[in-house]
């Protein structure tokens, strides 16, 4: 448990693990000066791509997981590109909001929050525009709903589509298929259980490509600057910026714990850990949502209180020290949102959480 008795049970920010508190408090590098930094960051970059699963570049951002989405956006879409959005809850939609921002024609193709996409749907979508990006979402942690995008990607890819996929709230807890990715974004706060302030991101060559050609009016959410950083021995590496050491050696020690523990291992503790969690909800006569146990999501569990989140919320926080999220948007009120990702994805936390629920449900 961690130092105090409050239990962090959020869908991300998580609790943090010992090491991972500590690992900030390590004496700082300067990034922009000294060659020591240059040999950390490489490895860290490493250990990055190890947990991704993918030969692509990866890239580590100063900035929270939504500077990931519209970064992705702005260093890929020019203006009047069609940019497909697929959507079937908040994060997906929104992204339409970002194709906007930097002068691209967003195409929503939206099914309901409780269902996955129609690969033939999806298919003539793709046949009825010349989209040069298309953007999907594989957790949507505001559901818990969990998209199985193989077949969406792969016709995206015959298409000749670049693709960006949020998995801000799935990697590191369940398997992503990154290889079918062009750009595909995580952030330090969710499985990695890390301080937010970082933003993840693998990237193709058909991406790094798009990037070039893309002309980019703007810095800090642009991509171009991060390719090939230079690491020449015995000198500093060249950044566009001074990155934030102290979460860089936090994101480091959560890597860590992932590879030693082994991601086979690590995706199996939070299927069981999640199914525990769900049991548990429904002896209390609580459902999950969505309904279809082939769109759970291993990471996040949302319950249907009907009207009672914000209540239960409370209750859960100040009579037993359980923090847990609400629903976001039209149903905040309706979903009760257990976050059982990274450090959380632990028996005796989600025995401890879901006690304390059964407690304010009595009461």
């Amino acid at each position: 448990m961690d130092d105090r008795d409050e239990l962090l049970m959020t869908p991300g920010p998580t609790a943090l693990p010992p090491a991972v508190r500590e690992a900030t408090s390590r004496p700082l590098i300067n990034p922009d000066v000294e060659a020591e930094f240059a040999t950390y960051y490489e490895s860290l970059l490493d250990k990055l791509a190890r947990v991704y699963d993918t030969d692509d570049d990866v890239v580590v951002l100063s900035g929270e997981g939504m500077l990931g989405l519209e970064a992705s956006v702005a260093s890929l879409v020019s203006p009047g590109d069609e940019v497909l959005c697929l959507a079937n809850g908040l994060f997906g939609a929104g992204f339409a909001d970002f194709v906007e921002m930097h002068g691209g024609e967003p195409v929503v193709h939206e099914t309901p929050h409780d269902e996955g996409f129609d690969v033939d749907a999806v298919k003539e979508t793709v046949e009825a525009h010349d989209f040069a990006v298309a953007t999907a979402v594989h957790c949507e942690t505001p559901t818990g709903l969990l998209n199985d995008l193989d077949e969406v990607l792969g016709v995206l890819q015959d298409a000749g589509v670049l693709t960006v996929v949020d998995a801000v709230s799935s990697l590191g807890g369940t398997s992503v298929p990154v290889d079918r990715v062009d750009v595909c974004l995580g952030a330090s706060q969710k499985c990695f259980s890390s301080p937010p302030g970082l933003t993840t991101l693998s990237v193709s060559d058909p991406a790094w490509a798009k990037v070039e050609d893309t002309e980019q009016d703007t810095f800090y959410t642009s991509l171009e600057p991060w390719r090939d950083p230079s690491f020449e021995d015995g000198e500093p590496v060249l950044l566009p910026y001074t990155h934030s050491v102290s979460n860089l050696y936090a994101l480091e020690a959560s890597l860590d714990r992932l590879l030693e523990e082994g991601l086979a291992t690590v995706f199996d503790r939070h299927e069981s850990v999640a199914e525990q969690c769900r049991a548990r909800g429904r002896d209390l006569g609580l459902e999950p949502f969505p309904a279809d146990p082939d769109r759970y999501s291993p990471t996040v569990t949302a319950f249907e209180v009907d009207g009672r989140a914000t209540d239960l919320k409370r209750r859960l926080e100040a009579d037993h020290d359980v923090v847990l999220s609400t629903g976001l948007g039209e149903r905040a009120d309706d979903l009760l949102r257990v976050g059982h990702m990274g450090y959380n994805a632990d028996p005796d936390r989600v025995e401890r959480t879901m006690d304390a629920l059964a407690a304010v449900l009595d009461g």
